[in-house]
């Protein structure tokens, strides 16, 4: 007699939430890779909302329960996307709903927190189109504001600024060269982009860094997972060089005569992705970009999704806060 098949195993693991098995399988836990206890004093108000019916992705909206004065100034328009290597993460997980919620508090504004499609069920660029929908879906609403009076009546749609942390900073990057010409300016009228935050992008090469050789297993992100992501994330056939995730690579088109609004890139001193993402903003700024390059001394990558009300994370609050009042 014959022996019954083996059952499938294990060949890709994200942190428990994403499981890819040898017959290609894939099991998506619904719980969060990171369940932490959320921290809400009743100051921020939210909601969620859908912003793309076909795909069925929705949004979270925040902003302080009491602007004063009433009749003062509107607040800013400030996007954070979450990260997760592409391949997990939503919205609704309750470390980055705390870093939303500290985002609104801290920076006095309208947070929008979009969803995005993950690998592998969509590769890239399918994250990038999302995030893409998700601002002109703020153009929609800026330019038809009777849709949502409760977020037309204090969202100031001409200072609007575009953050993420890890694979949401690369989604900022690609929005930053997407809208920053003046056909991409134009795009978004009413809209207006003020500025962009990368926190610790998530950009990837085939050549190594330092940071990425000397990165230590036990930490948050190390190489292996660093590589899974990748390798779970890009389109089939794809190295780590593709545009998608090396803007500086032999395959990607220069950037030297990219218009862009300024951008704070932030990164982590122990963080594997620290040398590329340096290296990325100094050379933004040889061609002449308006760039801010800031490192958190001490920490290590996603320190803002996995500690938002951290010393360190009031740190990165006060780094923000001063990019937003300069421009």
């Amino acid at each position: 007699m014959s022996s019954a098949p083996s059952p499938p195993q294990v060949v890709e693991d994200c942190r428990g939430i994403l499981q890819v098995l040898s017959d290609g399988t894939i099991v998506r836990s619904p719980n969060s890779s990171y369940p932490v206890p959320v921290r809400d004093d009743g100051t921020i108000e939210w909601k969620d909302t859908q912003f793309d019916t076909a795909h069925d992705l929705h949004l979270r909206l925040y902003r302080p329960r009491h602007r004063l004065p009433t009749d003062g100034p509107k607040l800013p328009v400030f996007y954070y996307f979450h990260g997760g290597g592409f391949c997990i993460g939503s919205c609704t997980w309750s470390n980055f709903h705390n870093c939303c919620l500290r985002l609104a508090a801290e920076l006095r504004a309208i947070i929008v927190a979009p969803d995005y499609r993950l690998a592998p069920e969509h590769c890239l660029p399918a994250a990038l189109d999302d995030g893409a929908a998700a601002v002109e879906w703020l153009r929609h609403h800026a330019a038809s504001p009777d849709q949502d009076p409760w977020l037309a009546e204090a969202a100031d749609f001409g200072r609007v600024f575009i953050s993420g942390e890890s694979a949401g900073g690369n989604i900022v990057h690609h929005l930053a060269v997407r809208f920053g010409s003046a056909a991409g300016r134009a795009e978004l009228e009413p809209v207006r982009i003020r500025g962009f935050v990368m926190m610790m992008p998530f950009f990837g090469g085939i050549q190594r860094t330092r940071s990425e050789v000397d990165c230590p297993k036990e930490a948050f992100l190390n190489l292996e997972m660093n590589d899974r992501y990748w390798r779970l994330s890009l389109p089939a056939g794809a190295t780590r060089d593709h545009p998608l995730a090396n803007p500086e690579g032999p395959e990607s088109p220069s950037l030297e005569a990219v218009e862009v609004e300024p951008v704070l890139v932030v990164v982590a001193e122990h963080d594997l992705l620290r040398d590329r993402d340096v290296e990325y903003a100094r050379r933004l700024e040889g061609w002449g970009k308006r760039v801010e390059l800031v490192e958190i001394k001490g920490q290590q990558h996603g320190f803002f999704a996995v500690g938002a009300w951290s010393e360190p994370v009031g740190e990165l609050m006060k780094v923000i806060k001063r990019f937003m009042k300069r421009i």
